[in-house]
């Protein structure tokens, strides 16, 4: 009903918007702990916020659906999450800033260890160093050999991930994953969804097998779990659908990746999130909209370390006044979705939402927190709504109708 609403009422100014990811930001009570995370960390900067600002719950998807990644950026970045889900392998290529072609099968490859029996008992090898996975990928170059005409790219993301890019003629995209996504079992095999995926399914598992025998000696990564698997096609840019020019600000290549499909620019990756304050302060007369990622809060929890997640956004708590100081039109902060330490993993809870303007009306908050933004003014929303929002806000959507 409401479909290119808000990309026809969009409008140009000179305000600038920061959007802060704190990835899995969402948690739930744990034993041994009187609250989530967020209520529990000390926070002092986001709290004031939350008192100067409004406060809200977004859901990703749906209810009760507990979603990936790369769906819960699309969403939160406007962009229907359902109607624009997209394999992991094309947002990890993207990301790293490799170019498919139409001939092309990207896949997501997560090292893992696995016992004797081959079943896993770690699905992200220990999270190795990028280092060690760098070596592992050029000792998968040399070992691996496909058939004729068909060729395959390896290249490392970061620590445990990296990108796996099947080349050649009739290949299709619509492959089940390997990743049973528990220990105790051994990887699934690639399996074809259609007739037209069988011959790429083929492929997949014949270099699986290679893999295998190849890193048979490694005391960690000695096999890949698949996922994502996917085919390119084109996004509207943010600039097409909002008038803003967009930077990404994030580290890690998946993310990044989904920057790159809806057309912002790529900064270079820096090593932490204190550089991308420094990034931000150097290039906040550059662009309109800069989206700032940080991955500890999601690693935490899905470590299941309660305390680390709280240490997490201790750390960017510390950062935020230098973040304010650049007085930005817009400030949001929440998260692509849930990720409770209690869970070790995603989760289909709503995500805390803050909204720090000048044009934000005060709802009583006393603290950023999952109570207080349950009870905030900007209410339940989902995050594919929040973009309309986030350009209100900053006075970029001309009024609708006479």
């Amino acid at each position: 009903m409401y479909e290119g609403l808000i990309e026809q009422l969009a409008v140009e100014n000179r305000s600038k918007i920061v959007l802060l990811v704190m990835d899995g930001l969402g948690g739930m009570q744990m034993q041994n702990y009187n609250g989530t995370e967020l209520e529990l960390a000390k926070k002092p900067n986001l709290d004031t916020l939350a008192q100067s600002g409004t406060c809200g719950l977004l859901t990703p998807v749906m209810p009760g659906v507990t979603t990936g990644s790369g769906p819960g950026h699309f969403a939160l970045f406007g962009y229907d999450p359902v109607r624009n889900n997209v394999g992991r392998g094309v947002l990890s290529a993207a990301g790293l800033e490799f170019d498919l072609t139409d001939k092309d099968v990207a896949a997501r490859v997560n090292f893992a260890t696995i016992d004797r029996d081959g079943n896993i008992v770690d699905r992200r090898a220990g999270r190795i160093d990028t280092e060690t996975n760098q070596r592992i990928c050029e000792l998968l170059r040399r070992k691996i050999k496909l058939p004729k005409p068909y060729k395959f790219f390896l290249v490392t993301e970061k620590e445990h991930r990296a990108l796996l890019v099947l080349r050649g003629p009739n290949l299709a995209g619509d492959l089940d994953d390997t990743d049973p996504q528990q220990v105790g079992v051994p990887p699934l095999p690639v399996k074809a969804q259609s007739e037209k995926s069988k011959k790429a399914a083929a492929l997949f598992n014949d270099f699986l097998k290679q893999a295998r025998k190849a890193l048979a000696n490694e005391p960690k990564a000695n096999m890949l779990l698949l996922r994502g698997f996917a085919k390119h096609h084109p996004y509207p840019s943010m600039y097409d659908l909002y008038k803003l020019r967009a930077v990404c600000l994030a580290n890690y290549p998946m993310y990044r990746g989904v920057a790159k499909l809806v057309g912002m620019e790529l900064y270079p990756v820096v090593k932490s999130f204190a550089e991308q304050v420094d990034a931000l302060e150097k290039n906040f007369d550059k662009y309109d909209f800069f989206f700032m990622h940080v991955k500890t809060t999601d690693a935490t929890g899905e470590d299941g370390n309660f305390a680390a997640k709280m240490k997490a956004i201790e750390d960017v708590d510390v950062l935020i006044p230098r973040i304010t100081s650049l007085q930005p039109e817009v400030l949001a902060i929440t998260g692509d979705h849930s990720t409770p330490s209690a869970l070790r993993s995603h989760s289909w809870h709503p995500v805390p939402l803050l909204i720090w303007s000048k044009n934000a009306r005060y709802d009583g908050a006393r603290n950023f927190s999952e109570k207080s933004c349950q009870a905030g003014g900007l209410g339940h929303i989902y995050s594919k709504d929040l973009m309309g929002l986030v350009l209100a806000h900053a006075r970029r959507l001309k009024k609708f109708g006479a």
